[in-house]
């Protein structure tokens, strides 16, 4: 079947890590405040969890977020993230009292087949909110695994990770501040 070319191709079918971009609709800062970025993030761990996706990083922004997540089963990538988009998108609708408004636009997914690109991504996704001016230090901002990496990965790895260039990555991105510009 050729691919279609109006939309990101998935195509999951080789074990490994994976890399995930996920954008709201006309990138509208629609998960802005405290409880709505708790609220998904929380539904992002859970639903990762429930398909036995094992979390390596993440970073959830008011207009997307980024994951990076390895799996035995990548064809459930799919099926996890449209049930992510489901859940929050009901949320905050019913929140906003607006039903059936379109909360989320698509999303973007790689297979990470290099060391090296996956541990530029980490950091990447690590870095992701200081990246976008939300925080001068990344492992201040609750919406990301940047302290839980801290405390969790070993010294080297962590300060590998962590200072891994990430200037030559092709990554999509969403600017927060001015979301409609990008």
């Amino acid at each position: 079947m050729p691919d279609w070319p109006h939309s990101p191709i998935h195509q999951l079918s080789d074990q490994g890590a994976y890399m995930v971009t996920a954008a709201t609709y006309r990138q509208d800062l629609l998960f802005l405040g405290k409880p709505r970025l708790d609220f998904l993030q929380a539904t992002i761990l859970e639903q990762l969890s429930l398909m036995n996706w094992n979390l390596q990083a993440w970073c959830v922004l008011p207009n997307h977020n980024h994951l990076i997540a390895t799996s035995d089963d990548p064809a459930s990538l799919a099926k996890t993230i449209r049930k992510i988009h489901s859940i929050t998108a009901r949320h905050i609708n019913a929140e906003d009292n607006k039903p059936g408004r379109q909360v989320w636009f698509q999303y973007w997914d790689s297979h990470i087949t290099f060391e090296k690109s996956y541990l530029a991504r980490l950091n990447y996704v690590h870095q992701n909110a200081q990246y976008h001016g939300l925080i001068k230090n990344a492992e201040n901002y609750s919406w990301c695994s940047t302290s839980w990496f801290a405390r969790e990965a070993t010294p080297a790895f962590y300060n590998t990770v962590m200072n891994f260039k990430t200037d030559k990555l092709k990554v999509k991105d969403i600017d927060c501040n001015n979301p409609n510009e990008s």
